[in-house]
């Protein structure tokens, strides 16, 4: 899923070369294996509520919902990513790995994402009845 979200223009050797050499710079860098570490990260970055828009009677609530599974992982995956490509540096890989292992360290932007999401949920619960 990772290698899929990095893809851009069809380069998929290209966006595998990024993603293991990602995992192998922080293999290096923490003596941990690269998978556990991004499956930790993926963990820590996934939100449990998001805020969607629905119209009710003129009007548009922001109304917390639950997330499903999948698109946690997906929303999580995206947000990883996004980051990584804002971070200054040169590398690609380099900045995808940093970007996993302040996820894993529960800081980083993606976290600051997932926690600001989670406000916004706590902030709209008085719109929950008008869940759908």
């Amino acid at each position: 899923m990772l290698i899929v979200r990095i893809l851009q223009s069809g380069k998929k050797t290209l966006a595998q070369k990024i993603v293991y050499n990602a995992l192998d710079i922080i293999k290096e860098k923490k003596l941990i294996n690269g998978l556990d570490l991004l499956e930790k990260a993926v963990r820590n970055t996934t939100p449990l509520v998001e805020v969607k828009a629905r119209r009710v009677g003129g009007s548009t609530y922001q109304v917390p919902m639950e997330v499903r599974a999948y698109r946690g992982t997906n929303l999580s995956l995206r947000w990883l990513i996004k980051f990584a490509r804002e971070r200054t540096g040169k590398n690609m890989s380099l900045k995808l790995a940093s970007e996993i292992i302040d996820a894993s360290n529960n800081t980083g932007n993606s976290i600051r994402k997932k926690d600001e999401t989670h406000r916004m949920a706590e902030a709209n619960k008085a719109f929950a009845h008008y869940r759908y």
